[in-house]
């Protein structure tokens, strides 16, 4: 069973800067996909950042310019760097994990998610 924990959550005031760590219980390579979710209290869960196992990344409009995914092979983690941070980024942030086969019949997925970690920006 694969885990990820999130770890790097916290208070934070307007402007300020935090980073997030996931940490996967084998090696991140193995995925196809890792990623940042976020969800804030009534609302919907979404999505944040992603990174694919090429390198490739993408971002939310919100967040795009003051956030960065990132990942270290070395240490198994997928790290959120978020800057200039807004009260509208308070949520519980989620990691998240796609392990995809190709088969005969069609591709074969597994999901993977984490525990989430709050982050409240707030003065």
């Amino acid at each position: 069973q694969v885990q990820l924990v999130e770890s790097g959550g916290g208070l934070v005031q307007p402007g300020g800067s935090l980073t997030l760590s996931c940490a996967a219980s084998r090696p991140i390579f193995t995925f196809n996909s890792m990623a940042w979710y976020r969800q804030a209290p009534g609302k919907q869960r979404e999505l944040v950042a992603a990174v694919t196992s090429s390198g490739s990344t993408n971002y939310s409009v919100p967040v795009k310019g003051r956030f960065t995914i990132s990942t270290d092979n070395a240490k198994n983690t997928v790290n959120l760097s978020m800057h200039s941070l807004k009260p509208e980024d308070t949520a519980v942030y989620y990691c998240y994990a796609r392990h995809a086969v190709r088969r005969p019949t069609g591709w074969d997925t597994a999901d993977y998610w984490g525990q989430g970690t709050q982050v409240t920006v707030s003065s």
